[in-house]
């Protein structure tokens, strides 16, 4: 009797055991982190996005100055017109001086004309015709001080002249090429090739 009653309650205690299992199976499955995989840690660092071509900007290009026909460079975009002096322009400017030196693009008739006194710390007084108008100009250390490389200052302007190679032929006082660099006040610029000439 007692077998039987075993036996009857085996397939019983397996049912069980089998639900428990499947319950079980259940509960760990809600309760597996494969959720908490779907959603990013807290903690993790932000991957910025890789940019694209689309999203590059290009840098603005730069805008060079401002040439006027002349060569002007810079300012307001007017010209630096730099006329050629005439003898009678020479006459009324008046120069006191010894020697003399003088800017000119064909080797004649100058740009720019100064005179100063040898062995003098006076400036040497000049002349240059800026758009029909004769303007005086300085540099300083007399005659001496304009033979290399002079700097001249006026109302508005500062010119520059620099030797730029040997002397051309022979003789006293033979031309050197140059350049004349003229600065005016509102920061445009005129570079004029020629010969620089000092001498008696």
């Amino acid at each position: 009797m007692s077998q039987t009653k075993s036996a009857a309650l085996e397939p019983s205690s397996i049912a069980k055991a089998l639900a428990v299992a499947v319950f079980s199976t259940a509960l760990l499955a809600a309760c597996s982190p494969a959720d908490d995989a779907a959603e990013p840690s807290v903690d993790a660092p932000a991957i910025a996005p890789t940019p694209t071509a689309a999203d590059e900007v290009a840098p603005e290009p730069v805008t060079p100055a401002p040439v006027a026909a002349s060569g002007t460079v810079g300012g307001d975009g007017s010209e630096i017109v730099l006329d050629t002096l005439s003898e009678a322009d020479l006459t009324g400017a008046n120069l006191s001086g010894e020697l003399a030196c003088s800017f000119s693009e064909d080797g004649q008739q100058p740009l720019l004309h100064a005179m100063g006194v040898v062995g003098s710390q006076d400036p040497a007084q000049g002349v240059v015709k800026v758009a029909g108008y004769v303007e005086p100009v300085r540099a300083p250390g007399g005659f001496d001080g304009m033979t290399q490389n002079p700097t001249f200052t006026g109302q508005g302007k500062t010119i520059r002249i620099e030797e730029t190679g040997a002397a051309i032929g022979g003789g006293e006082s033979p031309p050197r090429p140059a350049t004349l660099t003229y600065l005016r006040a509102d920061g445009a610029s005129r570079t004029i090739e020629g010969r620089w000439q000092c001498g008696p």
